[in-house]
Protein backbone atom coordinates (compact mmCIF):
# COMPACT_ATOMS: atom_id res chain seq x y z
CA UNK A 1 0.00 0.00 0.00
CA UNK A 2 1.45 3.30 -1.16
CA UNK A 3 0.31 6.81 0.00
CA UNK A 4 1.94 10.37 -1.01
CA UNK A 5 3.08 11.94 2.26
CA UNK A 6 3.43 15.81 2.73
CA UNK A 7 5.03 15.56 5.84
CA UNK A 8 7.76 13.24 7.63
CA UNK A 9 8.63 12.35 11.51
CA UNK A 10 9.44 9.82 13.74
CA UNK A 11 6.90 10.14 15.73
CA UNK A 12 3.47 11.98 15.10
CA UNK A 13 1.42 13.18 18.18
CA UNK A 14 -1.86 14.22 17.60
CA UNK A 15 -3.38 17.03 19.96
CA UNK A 16 -1.29 19.31 21.67
CA UNK A 17 -2.20 19.81 24.89
CA UNK A 18 -1.17 18.60 28.29
CA UNK A 19 -0.79 14.80 27.18
CA UNK A 20 0.30 15.59 23.94
CA UNK A 21 3.09 17.97 25.04
CA UNK A 22 4.47 15.32 27.66
CA UNK A 23 4.37 12.56 25.04
CA UNK A 24 6.28 14.75 22.28
CA UNK A 25 8.80 16.08 24.97
CA UNK A 26 9.61 12.57 26.09
CA UNK A 27 9.84 11.44 22.35
CA UNK A 28 12.30 14.61 21.29
CA UNK A 29 14.14 13.71 24.60
CA UNK A 30 14.45 9.72 23.30
CA UNK A 31 16.29 10.97 20.05
CA UNK A 32 12.67 11.13 17.91
CA UNK A 33 12.25 13.96 15.04
CA UNK A 34 8.29 14.63 16.51
CA UNK A 35 5.78 15.99 14.88
CA UNK A 36 2.89 17.48 16.89
CA UNK A 37 -0.55 18.38 14.96
CA UNK A 38 -3.18 20.60 16.47
CA UNK A 39 -6.76 21.55 15.37
CA UNK A 40 -6.18 24.93 16.56
CA UNK A 41 -3.92 26.30 18.51
CA UNK A 42 -2.52 24.08 21.06
CA UNK A 43 -3.41 23.62 24.94
CA UNK A 44 -6.65 21.86 24.58
CA UNK A 45 -8.80 21.42 27.55
CA UNK A 46 -5.71 21.44 29.32
CA UNK A 47 -5.46 25.07 28.90
CA UNK A 48 -8.78 25.67 30.05
CA UNK A 49 -8.44 24.20 32.98
CA UNK A 50 -7.86 24.90 36.62
CA UNK A 51 -4.04 24.00 36.06
CA UNK A 52 -4.31 21.28 38.86
CA UNK A 53 -1.86 18.48 39.28
CA UNK A 54 -2.88 15.79 41.69
CA UNK A 55 0.36 14.84 43.03
CA UNK A 56 1.76 13.59 46.44
CA UNK A 57 3.85 11.44 48.76
CA UNK A 58 6.53 14.46 49.40
CA UNK A 59 6.63 16.28 46.83
CA UNK A 60 9.18 19.82 46.89
CA UNK A 61 6.41 21.92 46.72
CA UNK A 62 4.64 19.82 49.98
CA UNK A 63 7.93 19.97 51.67
CA UNK A 64 8.32 23.48 51.38
CA UNK A 65 4.85 24.34 53.06
CA UNK A 66 5.69 21.94 55.68
CA UNK A 67 3.07 19.18 54.60
CA UNK A 68 3.54 15.61 55.63
CA UNK A 69 2.88 13.03 53.48
CA UNK A 70 3.79 9.61 52.20
CA UNK A 71 3.15 7.35 49.16
CA UNK A 72 1.39 4.66 51.44
CA UNK A 73 -1.02 7.52 52.22
CA UNK A 74 -1.42 8.65 48.82
CA UNK A 75 -1.88 5.65 47.81
CA UNK A 76 -4.22 4.18 49.95
CA UNK A 77 -6.43 7.12 49.10
CA UNK A 78 -6.56 6.78 45.72
CA UNK A 79 -6.99 3.13 45.96
CA UNK A 80 -10.17 3.42 47.43
CA UNK A 81 -11.13 6.48 45.49
CA UNK A 82 -10.19 5.70 41.70
CA UNK A 83 -10.87 2.07 42.13
CA UNK A 84 -9.23 -0.55 39.67
CA UNK A 85 -9.34 1.90 36.59
CA UNK A 86 -5.61 0.93 36.33
CA UNK A 87 -3.58 -2.38 37.87
CA UNK A 88 -2.53 -2.08 41.24
CA UNK A 89 1.27 -2.27 39.44
CA UNK A 90 0.21 1.56 37.60
CA UNK A 91 -1.38 3.11 40.44
CA UNK A 92 1.79 2.30 42.59
CA UNK A 93 3.87 3.63 39.51
CA UNK A 94 2.23 6.70 39.61
CA UNK A 95 2.09 7.07 42.90
CA UNK A 96 6.35 6.63 43.40
CA UNK A 97 6.74 8.65 40.35
CA UNK A 98 4.40 11.41 41.50
CA UNK A 99 7.48 13.87 43.23
CA UNK A 100 9.57 13.22 40.43
CA UNK A 101 7.00 14.75 38.05
CA UNK A 102 6.22 17.89 39.84
CA UNK A 103 10.24 18.27 39.04
CA UNK A 104 9.78 17.49 36.01
CA UNK A 105 7.14 20.18 35.00
CA UNK A 106 9.03 22.41 36.94
CA UNK A 107 12.40 22.03 34.99
CA UNK A 108 10.02 22.43 31.93
CA UNK A 109 9.10 25.73 33.04
CA UNK A 110 5.84 25.03 35.04
CA UNK A 111 5.43 27.16 38.23
CA UNK A 112 4.42 25.71 41.50
CA UNK A 113 4.07 27.69 44.79
CA UNK A 114 3.70 26.23 48.26
CA UNK A 115 0.97 28.74 49.79
CA UNK A 116 -1.51 26.45 51.66
CA UNK A 117 -5.33 27.05 51.17
CA UNK A 118 -6.68 27.43 54.70
CA UNK A 119 -10.17 26.19 54.38
CA UNK A 120 -12.07 23.59 52.27
CA UNK A 121 -13.46 24.83 48.89
CA UNK A 122 -13.38 23.45 45.51
CA UNK A 123 -10.84 25.65 43.90
CA UNK A 124 -8.46 28.29 45.53
CA UNK A 125 -8.56 31.97 44.54
CA UNK A 126 -5.04 33.11 43.60
CA UNK A 127 -3.67 33.59 46.97
CA UNK A 128 -3.12 30.14 47.38
CA UNK A 129 -1.85 27.19 45.15
CA UNK A 130 -1.56 23.93 47.43
CA UNK A 131 -5.07 22.48 48.85
CA UNK A 132 -7.02 19.86 49.53
CA UNK A 133 -8.39 19.23 45.95
CA UNK A 134 -10.20 15.67 46.58
CA UNK A 135 -12.39 13.81 49.53
CA UNK A 136 -9.28 13.37 51.59
CA UNK A 137 -10.58 14.90 54.60
CA UNK A 138 -14.28 13.37 53.89
CA UNK A 139 -15.78 10.64 56.73
CA UNK A 140 -15.37 7.83 53.85
CA UNK A 141 -11.22 8.27 53.95
CA UNK A 142 -10.62 9.86 57.33
CA UNK A 143 -8.69 6.51 58.47
CA UNK A 144 -6.22 7.55 55.56
CA UNK A 145 -3.63 10.07 56.57
CA UNK A 146 -5.16 12.96 54.72
CA UNK A 147 -2.41 15.74 52.72
CA UNK A 148 -2.71 18.84 50.60
CA UNK A 149 -2.20 17.23 47.08
CA UNK A 150 -4.01 19.74 45.26
CA UNK A 151 -1.04 21.25 43.30
CA UNK A 152 -2.07 24.44 41.28
CA UNK A 153 -0.19 26.12 38.72
CA UNK A 154 0.87 29.65 39.56
CA UNK A 155 -0.95 31.83 37.60
CA UNK A 156 -4.21 34.40 37.99
CA UNK A 157 -7.43 32.57 37.46
CA UNK A 158 -8.14 29.35 36.06
CA UNK A 159 -4.10 28.72 35.38
CA UNK A 160 -4.38 25.68 32.98
CA UNK A 161 -2.50 27.61 30.46
CA UNK A 162 1.01 28.11 33.02
CA UNK A 163 1.18 24.51 32.63
CA UNK A 164 0.60 23.84 28.70
CA UNK A 165 2.44 27.25 27.59
CA UNK A 166 5.72 26.33 29.20
CA UNK A 167 5.50 22.92 28.09
CA UNK A 168 4.87 23.53 24.73
CA UNK A 169 7.91 26.54 24.99
CA UNK A 170 10.25 23.83 26.10
CA UNK A 171 9.00 20.96 23.35
CA UNK A 172 10.32 24.20 21.06
CA UNK A 173 13.44 24.71 22.29
CA UNK A 174 13.84 20.61 21.89
CA UNK A 175 13.19 20.94 18.10
CA UNK A 176 9.34 19.71 18.52
CA UNK A 177 7.30 20.92 15.23
CA UNK A 178 4.28 21.62 15.09
CA UNK A 179 0.98 21.87 12.87
CA UNK A 180 -1.61 24.05 14.12
CA UNK A 181 -5.27 24.50 12.61
CA UNK A 182 -4.69 20.82 10.87
CA UNK A 183 -7.46 18.12 12.14
CA UNK A 184 -6.51 14.45 11.90
CA UNK A 185 -9.06 12.80 10.55
CA UNK A 186 -7.85 9.03 9.64
CA UNK A 187 -5.09 6.81 10.88
CA UNK A 188 -3.47 5.39 7.95
CA UNK A 189 -2.31 1.62 7.89
CA UNK A 190 -0.25 -0.68 5.68
CA UNK A 191 -1.05 -4.13 4.76
CA UNK A 192 0.42 -5.60 8.03
CA UNK A 193 -2.24 -3.88 10.32
CA UNK A 194 0.22 -1.19 11.90
CA UNK A 195 -0.02 2.50 11.79
CA UNK A 196 2.22 4.51 10.04
CA UNK A 197 0.98 7.82 9.52
CA UNK A 198 -2.08 10.33 9.41
CA UNK A 199 -4.55 11.31 7.43
CA UNK A 200 -4.94 15.71 7.78
CA UNK A 201 -7.12 18.40 6.87
CA UNK A 202 -5.04 21.63 7.32
CA UNK A 203 -5.48 25.24 6.76
CA UNK A 204 -1.89 25.78 6.41
CA UNK A 205 -2.34 26.63 3.14
CA UNK A 206 -5.38 29.37 3.71
CA UNK A 207 -4.97 32.95 2.89
CA UNK A 208 -3.16 34.59 6.25
CA UNK A 209 -6.66 36.42 6.55
CA UNK A 210 -8.59 33.15 6.59
CA UNK A 211 -5.88 32.12 9.40
CA UNK A 212 -6.25 34.61 11.32
CA UNK A 213 -10.10 34.39 11.58
CA UNK A 214 -9.91 30.90 12.56
CA UNK A 215 -8.17 31.27 15.27
CA UNK A 216 -9.79 34.32 16.68
CA UNK A 217 -13.21 32.65 16.47
CA UNK A 218 -11.62 29.27 18.19
CA UNK A 219 -10.32 30.83 21.23
CA UNK A 220 -13.97 32.56 21.59
CA UNK A 221 -15.44 29.36 21.30
CA UNK A 222 -12.82 27.57 23.49
CA UNK A 223 -13.13 30.07 25.88
CA UNK A 224 -15.87 32.17 27.14
CA UNK A 225 -17.64 29.62 24.70
CA UNK A 226 -17.39 27.30 27.28
CA UNK A 227 -19.38 28.94 29.63
CA UNK A 228 -22.12 30.09 27.11
CA UNK A 229 -22.92 26.97 25.19
CA UNK A 230 -25.31 29.06 22.02
CA UNK A 231 -22.07 31.10 21.31
CA UNK A 232 -19.74 28.21 20.87
CA UNK A 233 -22.49 25.98 19.14
CA UNK A 234 -22.59 29.48 16.78
CA UNK A 235 -18.97 29.73 16.21
CA UNK A 236 -18.59 25.99 15.76
CA UNK A 237 -20.23 26.25 12.63
CA UNK A 238 -18.44 28.93 11.47
CA UNK A 239 -15.57 27.67 11.90
CA UNK A 240 -16.37 23.99 9.83
CA UNK A 241 -17.61 26.66 7.24
CA UNK A 242 -13.99 27.71 7.10
CA UNK A 243 -12.52 24.11 7.36
CA UNK A 244 -14.62 22.94 4.16
CA UNK A 245 -13.56 25.99 2.24
CA UNK A 246 -10.20 26.57 2.27
CA UNK A 247 -8.77 23.22 4.17
CA UNK A 248 -6.68 21.18 1.93
CA UNK A 249 -5.92 17.31 2.42
CA UNK A 250 -2.23 16.08 3.81
CA UNK A 251 -1.11 13.11 4.78
CA UNK A 252 1.84 12.27 7.39
CA UNK A 253 4.28 9.71 7.53
CA UNK A 254 4.82 8.81 11.08
CA UNK A 255 8.28 6.63 11.19
CA UNK A 256 8.36 4.84 14.40
CA UNK A 257 4.83 5.73 15.99
CA UNK A 258 1.59 7.80 16.29
CA UNK A 259 0.53 9.30 19.70
CA UNK A 260 -3.33 9.71 19.62
CA UNK A 261 -3.54 12.63 22.78
CA UNK A 262 -7.26 14.39 21.44
CA UNK A 263 -8.91 14.39 24.29
CA UNK A 264 -12.52 12.97 25.26
CA UNK A 265 -16.07 12.84 23.80
CA UNK A 266 -17.77 15.16 26.02
CA UNK A 267 -17.84 17.92 22.59
CA UNK A 268 -19.83 15.32 21.03
CA UNK A 269 -23.82 15.26 22.19
CA UNK A 270 -24.18 12.02 20.23
CA UNK A 271 -21.22 10.20 21.62
CA UNK A 272 -22.62 11.17 24.85
CA UNK A 273 -26.18 10.36 24.25
CA UNK A 274 -24.82 7.43 23.36
CA UNK A 275 -22.53 5.79 26.37
CA UNK A 276 -23.96 8.08 29.25
CA UNK A 277 -27.93 9.24 27.93
CA UNK A 278 -27.98 10.33 31.44
CA UNK A 279 -25.21 12.69 31.61
CA UNK A 280 -26.98 15.13 28.77
CA UNK A 281 -27.37 18.93 29.43
CA UNK A 282 -23.49 19.34 31.03
CA UNK A 283 -21.48 21.71 30.42
CA UNK A 284 -19.16 20.97 28.46
CA UNK A 285 -15.82 20.70 29.71
CA UNK A 286 -12.86 20.97 27.29
CA UNK A 287 -12.93 22.77 23.57
CA UNK A 288 -14.89 21.80 20.35
CA UNK A 289 -12.00 18.98 19.57
CA UNK A 290 -12.91 17.08 22.50
CA UNK A 291 -15.33 15.36 19.77
CA UNK A 292 -14.03 11.81 20.10
CA UNK A 293 -12.17 12.25 17.03
CA UNK A 294 -8.93 10.79 18.45
CA UNK A 295 -11.16 7.44 19.80
CA UNK A 296 -12.70 6.84 17.03
CA UNK A 297 -9.99 7.24 14.67
CA UNK A 298 -8.26 4.65 16.94
CA UNK A 299 -11.46 2.08 17.30
CA UNK A 300 -11.45 2.37 12.84
CA UNK A 301 -7.68 1.22 13.38
CA UNK A 302 -9.21 -1.49 15.40
CA UNK A 303 -8.72 -0.24 18.94
CA UNK A 304 -10.77 -1.49 21.97
CA UNK A 305 -12.50 0.62 24.33
CA UNK A 306 -13.56 0.73 27.78
CA UNK A 307 -15.56 2.64 30.29
CA UNK A 308 -17.16 4.69 27.74
CA UNK A 309 -20.49 5.76 30.24
CA UNK A 310 -18.10 7.19 32.78
CA UNK A 311 -18.37 10.58 33.21
CA UNK A 312 -17.44 13.05 36.08
CA UNK A 313 -20.58 15.60 36.68
CA UNK A 314 -19.23 18.64 38.59
CA UNK A 315 -21.45 19.92 41.60
CA UNK A 316 -19.30 22.04 43.65
CA UNK A 317 -21.01 23.23 46.79
CA UNK A 318 -17.42 25.46 48.03
CA UNK A 319 -16.60 27.59 48.77
CA UNK A 320 -18.15 29.20 51.02
CA UNK A 321 -16.41 26.68 53.37
CA UNK A 322 -19.43 27.70 55.70
CA UNK A 323 -21.55 25.32 53.60
CA UNK A 324 -19.44 22.20 55.06
CA UNK A 325 -21.68 22.24 57.55
CA UNK A 326 -25.14 22.74 55.74
CA UNK A 327 -27.15 19.98 54.92
CA UNK A 328 -27.47 18.02 50.92
CA UNK A 329 -31.05 17.15 50.89
CA UNK A 330 -33.22 15.61 47.83
CA UNK A 331 -37.03 15.83 47.06
CA UNK A 332 -37.86 13.41 49.54
CA UNK A 333 -35.90 15.77 51.92
CA UNK A 334 -33.75 12.73 52.57
CA UNK A 335 -29.50 13.38 52.87
CA UNK A 336 -27.11 13.21 50.07
CA UNK A 337 -24.21 12.52 50.90
CA UNK A 338 -21.21 14.16 53.10
CA UNK A 339 -21.15 17.79 52.26
CA UNK A 340 -17.49 17.57 51.92
CA UNK A 341 -16.92 15.39 49.33
CA UNK A 342 -15.54 16.47 46.27
CA UNK A 343 -17.51 17.84 43.62
CA UNK A 344 -17.37 14.79 41.35
CA UNK A 345 -18.69 12.87 43.98
CA UNK A 346 -21.45 15.21 44.75
CA UNK A 347 -22.20 15.19 40.92
CA UNK A 348 -22.34 11.40 40.90
CA UNK A 349 -25.17 10.89 44.03
CA UNK A 350 -27.15 13.44 42.45
CA UNK A 351 -27.60 12.24 39.17
CA UNK A 352 -27.30 8.26 39.75
CA UNK A 353 -29.30 7.81 43.22
CA UNK A 354 -31.21 11.07 43.42
CA UNK A 355 -32.64 11.68 39.89
CA UNK A 356 -30.71 15.33 39.93
CA UNK A 357 -32.39 16.98 42.19
CA UNK A 358 -30.54 18.78 45.46
CA UNK A 359 -30.91 21.41 47.37
CA UNK A 360 -28.75 22.71 49.95
CA UNK A 361 -30.25 23.25 53.34
CA UNK A 362 -28.70 26.57 55.54
CA UNK A 363 -30.27 28.14 58.35
CA UNK A 364 -29.92 31.93 58.71
CA UNK A 365 -27.05 32.04 60.86
CA UNK A 366 -24.70 29.42 58.35
CA UNK A 367 -26.20 31.50 55.46
CA UNK A 368 -25.65 34.99 56.76
CA UNK A 369 -21.69 33.13 57.64
CA UNK A 370 -21.06 32.09 54.05
CA UNK A 371 -22.10 35.14 52.47
CA UNK A 372 -19.33 37.30 54.71
CA UNK A 373 -16.96 34.59 52.94
CA UNK A 374 -17.81 34.78 49.44
CA UNK A 375 -15.98 37.46 49.03
CA UNK A 376 -12.68 36.38 50.53
CA UNK A 377 -12.73 32.61 49.57
CA UNK A 378 -14.16 32.86 45.85
CA UNK A 379 -12.54 33.31 42.53
CA UNK A 380 -15.07 35.72 40.17
CA UNK A 381 -16.65 32.44 39.04
CA UNK A 382 -17.61 30.98 42.37
CA UNK A 383 -18.63 34.21 43.36
CA UNK A 384 -20.88 34.34 40.33
CA UNK A 385 -21.90 30.63 40.64
CA UNK A 386 -22.50 31.89 44.23
CA UNK A 387 -24.28 34.77 43.77
CA UNK A 388 -26.81 33.13 41.08
CA UNK A 389 -28.12 30.42 43.57
CA UNK A 390 -28.87 33.42 46.49
CA UNK A 391 -31.07 34.88 43.75
CA UNK A 392 -32.67 32.21 42.68
CA UNK A 393 -32.79 30.39 46.70
CA UNK A 394 -36.31 29.69 48.25
CA UNK A 395 -36.95 31.05 51.87
CA UNK A 396 -39.11 29.81 54.57
CA UNK A 397 -39.49 31.00 58.11
CA UNK A 398 -40.36 27.27 58.73
CA UNK A 399 -39.10 24.28 57.96
CA UNK A 400 -42.16 22.66 56.39
CA UNK A 401 -42.63 26.45 54.71
CA UNK A 402 -39.34 26.40 52.67
CA UNK A 403 -39.95 22.92 52.11
CA UNK A 404 -43.78 23.88 50.62
CA UNK A 405 -42.47 26.69 48.34
CA UNK A 406 -39.44 23.99 47.24
CA UNK A 407 -41.60 21.12 46.47
CA UNK A 408 -39.71 19.23 48.86
CA UNK A 409 -41.55 16.69 51.05
CA UNK A 410 -41.89 18.42 54.43
CA UNK A 411 -41.89 15.33 56.40
CA UNK A 412 -39.28 14.32 55.08
CA UNK A 413 -37.19 17.41 55.77
CA UNK A 414 -38.32 17.52 59.20
CA UNK A 415 -37.22 13.79 59.91
CA UNK A 416 -33.54 14.50 58.41
CA UNK A 417 -32.98 17.80 60.03
CA UNK A 418 -33.95 15.95 63.93
CA UNK A 419 -31.56 13.08 62.60
CA UNK A 420 -28.44 15.37 62.16
CA UNK A 421 -29.56 17.41 65.42
CA UNK A 422 -29.89 14.60 67.35
CA UNK A 423 -26.33 13.18 66.47
CA UNK A 424 -24.62 16.68 67.04
CA UNK A 425 -26.27 16.89 70.56
CA UNK A 426 -25.40 13.00 71.58
CA UNK A 427 -22.25 12.97 69.60
CA UNK A 428 -22.92 10.21 68.09
CA UNK A 429 -21.48 9.46 63.99
CA UNK A 430 -23.09 12.20 61.47
CA UNK A 431 -25.89 10.18 59.28
CA UNK A 432 -24.02 10.29 56.17
CA UNK A 433 -20.58 10.21 57.89
CA UNK A 434 -19.37 13.66 57.76
CA UNK A 435 -16.84 14.50 60.17
CA UNK A 436 -17.68 15.97 63.46
CA UNK A 437 -15.76 19.36 62.92
CA UNK A 438 -17.90 19.71 60.24
CA UNK A 439 -21.67 19.05 61.23
CA UNK A 440 -23.34 22.48 62.46
CA UNK A 441 -26.85 22.22 63.66
CA UNK A 442 -30.00 23.39 62.01
CA UNK A 443 -31.38 25.94 64.56
CA UNK A 444 -32.98 29.38 63.28
CA UNK A 445 -35.25 30.83 60.54
CA UNK A 446 -35.50 32.29 58.01
CA UNK A 447 -34.38 28.76 56.05
CA UNK A 448 -32.68 28.63 53.16
CA UNK A 449 -32.93 25.68 49.97
CA UNK A 450 -30.72 26.11 47.49
CA UNK A 451 -30.85 24.74 44.05
CA UNK A 452 -27.80 22.42 43.44
CA UNK A 453 -29.59 20.05 40.97
CA UNK A 454 -27.70 18.80 37.90
CA UNK A 455 -30.11 20.38 35.32
CA UNK A 456 -29.28 22.66 32.32
CA UNK A 457 -28.73 26.08 33.44
CA UNK A 458 -26.70 28.86 32.10
CA UNK A 459 -26.74 30.70 35.77
CA UNK A 460 -25.51 27.20 37.35
CA UNK A 461 -23.96 24.48 34.94
CA UNK A 462 -22.85 21.76 35.64
CA UNK A 463 -19.26 20.87 34.40
CA UNK A 464 -18.66 17.29 32.97
CA UNK A 465 -16.13 15.56 31.06
CA UNK A 466 -15.70 12.02 29.81
CA UNK A 467 -13.35 9.78 31.69
CA UNK A 468 -13.58 6.50 29.39
CA UNK A 469 -11.55 5.80 26.13
CA UNK A 470 -9.34 3.23 24.17
CA UNK A 471 -7.76 0.39 25.78
CA UNK A 472 -3.58 0.68 26.24
CA UNK A 473 -0.62 -1.19 27.48
CA UNK A 474 -0.25 0.13 31.06
CA UNK A 475 3.40 0.15 30.75
CA UNK A 476 4.01 1.30 26.92
CA UNK A 477 1.09 3.25 26.32
CA UNK A 478 0.23 1.48 23.12
CA UNK A 479 -3.15 0.80 22.01
CA UNK A 480 -4.89 -2.67 22.17
CA UNK A 481 -6.80 -4.18 19.71
CA UNK A 482 -10.48 -6.24 20.59
CA UNK A 483 -8.11 -9.27 21.05
CA UNK A 484 -5.73 -7.61 23.24
CA UNK A 485 -2.93 -7.18 20.94
CA UNK A 486 -0.69 -4.06 20.87
CA UNK A 487 -1.52 -2.05 17.52
CA UNK A 488 1.74 -1.64 16.01
CA UNK A 489 2.84 1.84 15.25
CA UNK A 490 0.15 3.37 17.61
CA UNK A 491 -0.23 4.47 21.48
CA UNK A 492 -3.01 6.94 23.11
CA UNK A 493 -2.73 9.11 26.44
CA UNK A 494 -4.49 11.42 28.23
CA UNK A 495 -8.58 11.67 28.06
CA UNK A 496 -8.58 9.34 24.63
CA UNK A 497 -7.03 6.52 26.82
CA UNK A 498 -8.32 4.50 29.94
CA UNK A 499 -6.08 5.90 32.79
CA UNK A 500 -5.77 6.60 36.49
CA UNK A 501 -8.67 9.02 36.60
CA UNK A 502 -11.28 6.58 34.08
CA UNK A 503 -13.67 5.28 37.11
CA UNK A 504 -13.53 8.44 39.02
CA UNK A 505 -12.05 12.16 39.20
CA UNK A 506 -11.08 14.39 41.81
CA UNK A 507 -9.57 17.74 40.58
CA UNK A 508 -6.01 17.05 39.29
CA UNK A 509 -6.44 13.42 39.00
CA UNK A 510 -6.52 14.28 35.07
CA UNK A 511 -3.83 16.82 34.31
CA UNK A 512 -1.66 14.68 36.17
CA UNK A 513 -2.24 11.12 34.64
CA UNK A 514 -1.97 13.38 31.35
CA UNK A 515 1.48 13.70 32.18
CA UNK A 516 1.81 10.41 33.07
CA UNK A 517 0.74 8.80 30.37
CA UNK A 518 1.66 11.37 27.82
CA UNK A 519 5.08 11.20 28.80
CA UNK A 520 4.75 7.05 29.16
CA UNK A 521 3.96 7.11 25.09
CA UNK A 522 6.62 9.69 24.20
CA UNK A 523 8.93 7.34 25.31
CA UNK A 524 7.61 4.25 23.79
CA UNK A 525 7.07 5.28 20.62
CA UNK A 526 10.36 7.15 20.08
CA UNK A 527 12.16 3.90 21.18
CA UNK A 528 10.30 1.70 19.05
CA UNK A 529 11.86 0.66 15.83
CA UNK A 530 10.71 2.13 12.75
CA UNK A 531 8.69 -0.79 10.39
CA UNK A 532 10.39 -1.93 7.27
CA UNK A 533 8.85 0.37 5.10
CA UNK A 534 9.15 -0.19 1.12
CA UNK A 535 9.85 2.45 -0.87
CA UNK A 536 6.65 2.62 -2.09
CA UNK A 537 5.23 3.67 1.32
CA UNK A 538 7.93 6.24 1.43
CA UNK A 539 7.53 7.64 -2.08
CA UNK A 540 4.32 6.98 -2.79
CA UNK A 541 2.45 5.10 -6.06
Amino acid sequence: MGFDWDLVADVVVVGFGAAGAAAALEAATGGAQVLALDRFTGGGASALSGGIIYAGGGTSVQREAGVADTPEAMLAYLEREVGDAVTPDTLRRFVDESPAMIEWLKGNGVPFEASLCPYKTSYPNDSYYLYYSGSEISGAFRDIPAAQRGHRVKGKGTSGKRLTGPLAASASRLGVRVEMLTRATKLLLDDTGSVIGVECRTLRDAPGRVRDRYTRMAKIAAKPGIYYPPLRHALEKRLDALDRRYSTVIRVLARRGVVVSAGGFIANRAMVREYAPEYRGGLALGTTGDDGSGIVMARAAGAATDRMGNVSAWRFLLPPSAFTGAVLVDKAGARVIDETRYGAAVGHALITEHGGNGWLLADDGLMRTAIGQIGKQGAWFQRGQFEAMRRTAIRGATLEEVAAKAGIDAAGLRATVEAHNAAIDSGAPDPVGKPSEFTKPVCTGPFWLLDVGIKPSLTNPCPMLTLGGVLVDEHTGAVKSAAGKDIPGLYAAGRTAVGICSESYVSGLSLADCVFSGRRAGRSAAGASAPALDQATVEGN
